[in-house]
């Protein structure tokens, strides 16, 4: 997996309320956590973390964290009821703790897809989520990338919004690759690829017009721009089924493309997205580690960057109350 450099802020040895902030991981993705720490010079805080004979979840908290600014890192990915509801433990732990803070970090927020009703009697879980996480006594959140860019609003508490950009931007850079174009898989997308294509020296920018039938389920209709002989960059906020990245790579390549990458942040890869991924269509799948990847789930294309960096430096400026939004500038 590709990492960017870890250099630890400059002025952490100086600070006097150094000892007041602390790290602890969830069991989502150590990994990630373990990494954040170390852009910290820090270790994670000691937890138990166990299940009861009929599956209830059990935190305990082994050093005193009294007035501490304490930050949980904790993607709710699969199994998502279970890391959502460990994360609520783990807050509900902290407050009874008399932490003066909690920052629950997501790299990865579940249930964000159902962020508004598009027929009768269906559930908001993006509201429902962002509620259940305040009302266990989080003070604020910090997500990575989150679905739609509304459901920052459904958040009663502060909320630093990142992205995992950064990472994608300095590796397609180091790849130099000729005559790109980027590309939206549909039209909710275009914010987030007009972003990406402004950092890649202005590249020019296409859409594919697409229609949803059901949940998982894409049909693919056309592409609004000219991606014929061209590089072309599909940008998506996560990879699930693969079903709208492989139809818009076939598109974009009858439409004369000469080379089809995937970018995504968030790496779900339900089933039959890795037959999907690897079958040829894709010259290669870029994603991060917000979500952990087993190794059945690996495939020769497949290219991990590490976010690690972007979230240890913003919970460092949450933490120095200094500007989040200038990280992206």
């Amino acid at each position: 997996m590709r990492s960017a450099t870890l250099t630890p802020p400059s002025t952490l040895p100086s600070l006097p309320d150094n000892n007041r902030l602390r790290l602890l991981s969830g069991s989502a993705n150590v990994a990630l956590s373990q990494e954040v720490a170390r852009y910290l010079g820090m270790d994670l805080g000691p937890m138990v973390r166990k299940r009861f004979a009929d599956g209830e979840l059990y935190v305990q908290i082994q050093e005193s964290i009294r007035g501490c600014d304490v930050y949980l890192i904790q993607p709710t990915c699969r199994p998502v009821n279970d890391h959502l509801m460990e994360l609520l433990i783990m807050i509900d732990a902290c407050r009874r703790a008399s932490a003066r803070q909690i920052t629950a970090v997501l790299p990865y927020y579940g249930y964000a897809r159902a962020d508004r009703k598009t027929a009768g009697r269906e559930s908001i879980t993006a509201k429902l989520a962002a509620n259940l996480i305040a009302q266990a006594g989080a003070s604020r959140v910090l997500a990575m990338d989150l679905h739609a860019a509304q459901i920052q609003g459904y958040f009663d508490i502060p909320l630093d919004h990142v992205y995992g950009s950064p990472a994608v931007i300095n590796y397609l850079k180091s790849k130099q690759l000729p005559d790109i174009v980027v590309v939206s898989p549909d039209v909710g997308g275009v914010a987030r690829a007009r972003a990406l294509a402004k950092k890649l020296d202005d590249a020019p920018l296409a859409i594919i017009d697409k229609r949803r039938q059901a949940h998982n389920v894409a049909e693919v209709m056309n592409v609004i721009g000219d991606v014929a002989g061209k590089t072309a960059v599909l940008v998506d906020d996560m990879i699930d089924t693969a079903g709208t990245i492989t139809e818009g790579a076939k598109l974009l390549r009858q439409q004369g493309a000469r080379q089809v990458y995937a970018c995504a942040t968030h790496a779900i890869f339900s089933p039959p997205a890795i037959e999907r991924l690897s079958s040829g269509v894709l010259e290669e799948v870029i994603v991060t580690n917000t979500i952990p990847i087993a190794e059945e789930n690996r495939f020769p294309q497949l290219t991990v960057l590490s976010v690690a960096s972007v979230l240890g430096e913003t919970i460092w400026r949450i933490h120095e109350d200094t500007s989040v939004s200038s990280m992206f500038r």
